[in-house]
């Protein structure tokens, strides 16, 4: 699943490729991704109107045009891939949602059709965005100044769940996935499956101090690319040479053999004896 690292790749990209660009007509093949409106009222919205710009919130994209806010969540397997007419390339069964332009196309492309756009009138919500679904039920990011130890320890303290649960929570706080909460919880040596209502302030802390230094590690080298995350033209990431722990067999730092165990139903991946589960 794209993470924040993944999806903020995904809007850069884009933002270089489709900002100015006027939508000439748009396909529709699979109606369901569209959540709040039908497919008729999307293409007869959208149609003819000009990609202005491009934010993100959590997993979320934000798309801008001129009239409306697009908000996308690729879910599992979402990607977006931007074909130029001078090097085209056929449409696939897996191209669900095609924005087409004079000289190019978008296409929305989601094997496993998990992913959700849904589409607001920017008049009504320019002043309001965080207050409407599905950015409503989001928690604050790592980088937001409101994302304090305080904060999240008034929290946390109401957890009585593993640390790894809670991090995969996008209502707590957004943006961390499965992968990088590995690689959080290793660099703040905090074993995965401790409470959350144990942990300390200084902890906590860590948690978002170490949350800040793997994402924006991670935004520099393009996300992640483990099974199938590409952005746009066919861009994959380069985190993945920089995991220390997840999906590896060593720890970096003791080189005990790391642990794989399935904590709140996902692969998680720790070293025993340096997060230890009492500490």
């Amino acid at each position: 699943m794209p993470e924040l690292p993944e999806v903020e790749t995904v809007r850069r990209t884009l933002s270089s490729l489709i900002i100015g660009k006027k939508i000439t007509s748009i396909i529709v093949s699979y109606k369901k991704i569209i959540v709040n409106t039908d497919d008729k009222t999307f293409i007869t919205s959208l149609t003819n109107q000009t990609f202005r710009n491009i934010s993100r919130r959590g997993k979320y994209l934000i798309i801008y045009l001129d009239d409306f806010v697009l908000i996308s969540h690729l879910r599992m397997e979402g990607k977006y891939f931007y074909i130029n007419n001078t090097n085209p390339e056929e449409r696939t069964k897996h191209d669900h949602i095609i924005f087409i332009f004079d000289d190019a196309e978008l296409r929305y492309n989601d094997t496993r059709k998990f992913g959700r756009m849904y589409l607001y009138k920017l008049s009504d919500v320019q002043n309001n965005l965080n207050n409407i679904e599905p950015l409503s039920s989001l928690g604050y990011e790592p980088f937001d100044k409101e994302c304090t130890a305080d904060y999240l320890y008034q929290i946390f303290k109401h957890k009585n769940i593993p640390i790894k649960g809670v991090l995969l929570d996008q209502h707590i706080m957004a943006g961390l996935g499965n992968i990088y909460v590995d690689e959080v919880l290793f660099l703040s040596k905090i074993h995965p499956e401790l409470k959350a209502s144990k942990l300390s302030l200084k902890q906590i802390q860590n948690i978002i101090d170490n949350s800040i230094i793997v994402l924006n590690k991670a935004i520099d080298l393009g996300g992640t690319t483990i099974r199938s995350f590409q952005s746009s033209y066919h861009v994959t990431g380069r985190f993945q040479n920089e995991l220390l722990v997840h999906e590896q067999k060593e720890c970096p730092i003791c080189h005990e053999q790391l642990i794989k165990k399935y904590v709140v139903g996902r692969g998680t991946y720790y070293c025993e004896k340096c997060q230890k589960k009492d500490s």
